[in-house]
């Protein structure tokens, strides 16, 4: 294995009724590339690559996270970049307190293991589709039909870390390690 093999993330991953929401929103836009239905998942933080070592102190930071179970919920839908010609559509989050005090906790740990701050806003989505090969006029048709888009809610009770394997017909991701949350037990 080289030092720097594992590509990792922290995520959240949904519930089958919800993965099963965000799969209906499939399809529609010519030329786009769908988010495989077993990678979505909500991005906390991306690490990037690392060693083994590293990963072991990573997974050491991110046990002694401690925030309560939340519900969020599906809400929405919108493109990246804001302008210009899009090139990933998304579904949004509902917003909840106990989310954003868990990327803060996260983007914390990880800051004191070394890895850099990350200075882009975060932006509770699900990545549905890479589109800078489709028109912009099919995608904003199809932001303008799923704009007001509304998912089931789910219970979120636990964080991942994740890597993420590239391979020539895409990433492939899969679970290291899960963190519950609450108070230790």
């Amino acid at each position: 294995m080289t030092p720097f093999a594992q590509r990792l993330f922290v995520a959240i991953q949904p519930t089958e009724p919800v993965r099963a929401a965000l799969i209906a929103l499939h399809g529609e836009i010519a030329r786009a590339r769908w988010t495989p239905p077993q990678h979505l998942h909500l991005t906390l933080r991306f690490i990037g690559g690392v060693s083994d070592s590293a990963r072991q102190q990573i997974e050491d930071a991110l046990s002694v996270v401690r925030v309560q179970p939340f519900f969020l919920a599906v809400e929405g839908a919108g493109r990246f970049p804001p302008r210009g010609h899009p090139s990933v559509v998304w579904a949004g989050i509902a917003g909840h307190p106990h989310l954003h005090q868990l990327r803060q906790q996260v983007d914390d740990r990880l800051l004191a293991t070394g890895v850099p701050f990350e200075l882009r806003p975060f932006v509770p989505h699900f990545t549905l589709a890479r589109t800078s090969e489709a028109s912009a006029g099919a995608v904003e048709q199809w932001l303008k039909q799923h704009r007001d888009f509304t998912g089931p809610a789910w219970r979120v009770d636990a964080f991942h870390l994740m890597v993420s394997d590239l391979k020539p017909e895409g990433a492939e991701h899969r679970v290291l390690k899960t963190f519950p949350l609450g108070t230790p037990g």
